[in-house]
């Protein structure tokens, strides 16, 4: 397990204010395959590649808007909104 990554009672993985670019898109990657215990959610994926591209992560800009590609506007508003309440936790 990634030393900045919480874990929610069910298991998935979740994002700590501390995680890195690195950490956030390999988290993005396991919810955008539904590998390593995330379920399939392009949503989840999306706000992780954009919170990963604003901590640097470049990999993490070309896979966002692959996936975007993907996606309905509105769900990537979605994942644009829960990107901004994670900062605003952070």
């Amino acid at each position: 397990m990634l030393a900045s990554i919480d874990t929610k009672s069910d298991g998935l993985p979740l994002p700590t204010p501390e995680a890195t670019g690195d950490e956030l898109f390999r988290l993005g990657l396991l919810y955008s395959t539904g590998q390593g215990g995330a379920p399939l959610d392009y949503v989840s994926a999306h706000m992780l590649f954009n919170l990963a591209a604003m901590r640097g992560s470049v990999e993490a800009k070309v896979y966002r808007k692959e996936i975007a590609d993907e996606m309905a506007t509105d769900e990537v508003a979605e994942a644009q909104r829960q990107a901004r309440q994670w900062l605003a936790r952070g």
